[in-house]
């Protein structure tokens, strides 16, 4: 009997070690399992542009810069899922229901029209928006405020200096007595800038002549129309005026008109000067954001929009020289130069 107990013993600890080795090997398998999918994990990033030009085409690179610098890289862990809508708002709107169905992790619109469309189709506010360039997104109605967006939006500004834009310009033109505003009549964003833009210059005892345009197809006539008017034109951040940025420069160039817009890559395309923030940055910035929601790291609604709190003045100084201005004045330490 107690040779048959022993056995009995022997026979349940033998079975409970067994029990207990394959529950090990379940738990480091599953374990293991677990570290796998971590580390395979991809993040789903859906990017809406409103339409190519240099200046937004920049803004996308630094997205996926920023994105980088934060650990999420196509081809490792993050799905890029990009669509541009080419200016067209019917586009804008497909391309963001598109976006949604195919369950981003996160939503990043460049440009307020984008951007809209992006708000208009997450209808649930389930999906976070992060804002890529722009300009007023209280104005716009995308926030609740800048400090505190509060809901599923926030991003970065591009609002540009426009007052030191003004000044710069007053500042290369002294004898300058009337400034043209050219902006498109459909985006709010330009509006709210040459509203800024025109105290500035009001207050610089300059006289404003507002010419919006409603498409491309009216910059040329509306650029020479100003050259008998003022003395010189202000762009702000407009994306129609952007697009059609060679057909400025080349009416100006033709008129012997100075113009100022509020982007660099317009200056290098015959603007003669701004005080700009660099469009690639605020890709980057845009890109981090992205990132860090997207990981769970920040929340929008308590996220603050990202505004630049200094620009960087920059010269083409052939431009400045086939219009006869004195660029010596400016100092060089704070000038970058273009076009030459």
């Amino acid at each position: 009997m107690k040779n048959k107990g022993l056995m009995i013993t022997v026979a349940v600890l033998v079975i409970g070690l067994v029990g207990y080795g394959i529950f090990q090997g379940t738990r480091s398998e599953k374990a293991a399992t677990t570290d796998s999918d971590t580390k395979k994990e991809t993040y789903r990033v859906g990017v809406l542009q409103l339409v190519s030009h240099p200046a937004l085409d920049q803004i996308y690179e630094g997205i996926k810069e920023g994105l980088a610098d934060e650990g999420l890289e196509e081809g490792k862990n993050l799905k890029l899922l990009f669509q541009n809508g080419q200016g067209d708002q019917s586009k804008l709107n497909t391309m963001s229901q598109q976006l949604v169905q195919d369950k981003a992790d996160v939503l990043v619109g460049i440009a307020t029209p984008a951007a809209q469309a992006l708000d208009n189709n997450v209808k649930k506010k389930d999906i976070p928006i992060v804002l890529g360039a722009i300009t007023d997104p209280k104005g716009a109605g995308l926030v609740a405020s800048n400090d505190k967006p509060g809901a599923n939006i926030t991003g970065v500004s591009d609002q540009p200096p426009v007052g030191e834009i003004i000044q710069l310009a007053k500042k290369l033109l002294p004898n300058a007595k009337k400034v043209g505003m050219l902006y498109s009549s459909s985006e709010m964003n330009s509006q709210f800038q040459v509203a800024e833009a025109t105290k500035k210059a009001e207050s610089l005892g300059l006289e404003v002549v507002n010419k919006p345009v409603a498409t491309t197809n009216e910059v040329a006539q509306t650029v020479q129309v100003l050259a008998q008017e003022v003395d010189f034109v202000f762009i702000p951040l407009d994306n129609t005026i952007a697009n059609a940025m060679e057909t400025v420069s080349q009416e100006a160039t033709k008129q012997k008109l100075p113009v100022f817009p509020s982007v660099e890559t317009m200056v290098e395309q015959g603007g003669v000067a701004t005080v700009g923030i660099s469009q690639k940055e605020l890709g980057v910035q845009t890109g981090k954001m992205a990132a860090k929601i997207a990981k769970g790291e920040s929340d929008p609604a308590t996220t603050p929009i990202y505004t630049f709190s200094k620009g960087e003045t920059i010269v083409n100084r052939a431009q400045a020289e086939l219009f006869g201005i004195n660029v010596d004045q400016l100092d060089s330490d704070d000038t970058r130069f273009v076009g030459e």
